[in-house]
């Protein structure tokens, strides 16, 4: 069996969603068929293997190649169960987890001049994404009758894919734990009002978020206003996706539970939410306050004043040495 016969037919059987299934083809397409296209899938030796992940490593970022390994390691493990092959050759420890840099999380003072200085129409847009840890395709799907401000909720069910081609696909959220209600600030509710009323949608499956032009928010356009206000504001490596990370990290802060935190960011594995349970560096200068306040107290208590003038504090082998001669 080809490996590229076996490999494309290995995603036509899969349920994907339409951006997974995307880049497992791009991937496929890119990454493995180049070397192991015209193999058969019996012949593909661990050898193999560690040598195309090298060359991949010295063309492509780490990422890119930790997901392509993920995807050949995936076929071959179904190869395995169909018995084309006894033993997957895909054995490289730690390959397949992308080595992805955390993230610097930025201050909250500029998640506000943002929304200051995006223009009105996307205000409320940043809101959401920071406090409510929406995604953009979460955000960009959201319906009036999402959101209950009255209650202070608002309800993720859907989420928007813009296709490589541009085509817009409403699709359901990234997992089931995607379906979710997020609690919402009371200091961001006037503001997700007045934009209701200026800019929304009407009617009840409205859509709270449009283009100036009233039609679906597409990312490929709102690119050219968040370039700006990130550069305006001295951002200018800043992601959009950066706002999540500010709202998770400030949840993770309030010392909510592993679980409570999968549940607001709509996560369905640890993996993903032990991210935001570092401490931020506002948060380690606390702590390093606290410990610097314990040690002055403990000085304080055995400070010079407390002990009689003239007399000097004798070590702990001094004592003893008197004790003997006594």
């Amino acid at each position: 069996m080809p490996f590229e016969v076996y490999a494309k037919q290995w995603i036509d059987d899969r349920v994907l969603k339409p951006r997974t299934e995307g880049l497992y083809r791009s991937l496929l397409r890119n990454h493995l068929l180049t070397t192991f296209g015209s193999l058969n899938v019996a012949d593909i030796r661990e050898a193999d293997v560690r040598r195309w992940r090298k060359e991949r490593l010295g063309v492509v970022g780490q990422s890119t190649v930790a997901k392509a390994y993920q995807l050949l390691k995936s076929i071959m493990n179904t190869a395995v169960d169909d018995e084309l092959i006894r033993r997957n050759p895909c054995r490289i420890k730690g390959a397949s987890v992308p080595d992805t840099p955390e993230r610097e999380m930025i201050p909250l003072s500029k998640v506000l001049e943002i929304a200051t200085k995006i223009p009105p129409r996307y205000r409320a847009l940043v809101l959401l994404a920071t406090f409510a840890s929406l995604r953009w395709g979460e955000l960009a799907a959201l319906r009036r009758q999402h959101l209950d401000l009255d209650a202070g909720v608002v309800r993720v069910t859907a989420a928007l894919v813009e296709l490589d081609g541009g085509k817009l696909l409403e699709d359901t959220p990234k997992s089931r734990a995607g379906w979710r209600t997020v609690a919402l600030p009371a200091e961001i509710i006037a503001d997700l009002r007045a934009h209701l009323e200026e800019f929304a949608e009407e009617g009840a499956n409205g859509r709270v978020f449009v283009g100036p032009r009233g039609g679906p928010l597409r990312r490929s356009s709102f690119r050219r206003v968040w370039n700006k206000v990130r550069a305006d504001v001295g951002l200018p490596d800043l992601h959009f996706h950066d706002l999540r990370h500010v709202g998770n990290t400030l949840a993770a802060a309030t010392g909510a539970s592993l679980k409570e935190l999968m549940t607001r960011m709509g996560h369905s594995s640890t993996r993903a939410a032990l991210i935001y349970q570092h401490a931020s560096q506002d948060r380690d200068k606390l702590i390093a306050d606290a410990l610097g306040a314990a040690l002055k107290a403990a000085r304080a208590g055995d400070s010079p004043g407390k002990r009689q003038r003239g007399t000097r504090r004798r070590s702990g082998t001094q004592r003893a040495r008197k004790q003997k001669r006594s």
